[in-house]
C-alpha cells in the first residue's frame, strides 16, 4: 500500500545541517498495524508528519498505491491528504467552540467536493462514528465538558469521518492516564480488526505496541525491526 524509498530529512540549524532521517526504506501493507518506538527526539514524529504529507522530505520518495505523492502539485496533495490520510495526535486539537458532533464533521465539510458528500450524509456519518466510539450521549457537548479519554475518542472519530485508507497516530495515548490510554489503544485495535484500516502509531508505550502486527524502532535516523 505504501512504499518508502531512501527517505531523508534534514534541518538547517545555526551550527549547520542536522540530519534527522537518514535513508528510510519501508513497505507498509494494507490492513497492517505498525508501531514505531524509540527514544525522544530521534525523528519519529518527523517521519510520521512526512508520511502524512504535513511536511516534505529533503530527498527520497513515498508511493501510495503506486502514486509518487510528492510529485503532486499543492492542491492535489491537499486533496490526497484529506481523502486518504487520517490523523490522531497526542493532544486532541478539538475546536473548543464547537460540539463533539461538529468537531467530527469538520473534515467532512472540507472534503465535500472531492468526496461529493451532502451535508446530511456528513451528519449521519459523524453521529454513527460517535455511537461506535461509545459517545452517543456526548454529541452536543463541547470539548471542555468532556474527559480526556472522551476528547481523544472524538479525535479518533474525526480522523475516520472520510474513511481514510491509513490513520497516522502520534502518541495517541501519551496525554492520558494508563487505564484510559489502554482503552484508546484497544479502540484502535478494534478499528483495525473490524474495518481493516491501516495504522501507523508512534508510541513510547512498548507494552501496548506489542499488540501491533509489527514493531519498528527508530535508531540513528533509520527504522529497524524491534
Amino acid at each position: 500500500m505504501i512504499e518508502i524509498q531512501n527517505l531523508k530529512k534534514s534541518f538547517i540549524m545555526k551550527a549547520g545541517e542536522l540530519l534527522v532521517l537518514k535513508g528510510i526504506n519501508l513497505a507498509i501493507y494494507e490492513g497492517e498495524m505498525i508501531a514505531i518506538v524509540g527514544a525522544s527526539g530521534v525523528g519519529k514524529s518527523t517521519f510520521l508528519h512526512i508520511l502524512g504529507t504535513l511536511d516534505s522530505p529533503t530527498s527520497g520518495k513515498i508511493f501510495y498505491n503506486g502514486i509518487d505523492i510528492f510529485s503532486l502539485d499543492e492542491n492535489s496533495l491537499a486533496s490526497f491528504r484529506n481523502r486518504t490520510v487520517g490523523f490522531v495526535f497526542q493532544f486532541h486539537h478539538l475546536l473548543p467552540e464547537f460540539t463533539a458532533l461538529e468537531n467530527v464533521m469538520m473534515p467532512g465539510f472540507i472534503g465535500m467536493g472531492s468526496k461529493r458528500l451532502r451535508y446530511e450524509e456528513i451528519v449521519e456519518k459523524a453521529e454513527r462514528l460517535l455511537d461506535e466510539m461509545g459517545l452517543p450521549g456526548r454529541k452536543n457537548h463541547r470539548p471542555g465538558e468532556l474527559s480526556g479519554g472522551e476528547q481523544q475518542r472524538i479525535a479518533v472519530a474525526r480522523a475516520l469521518i472520510l474513511e481514510p485508507e491509513v490513520v497516522l497516530a502520534d502518541e495517541p495515548t501519551g496525554n492520558l492516564d494508563t487505564a484510559t490510554g489502554n482503552e484508546i489503544f484497544d479502540l484502535l485495535i478494534r478499528l483495525n480488526r473490524e474495518k481493516g484500516i491501516t495504522f501507523v502509531i508512534v508510541t513510547h508505550n512498548e507494552s501496548l505496541s506489542r499488540h501491533c502486527h509489527r514493531i519498528l524502532k527508530m535508531v540513528d535516523g533509520k527504522l529497524v525491526d524491534n
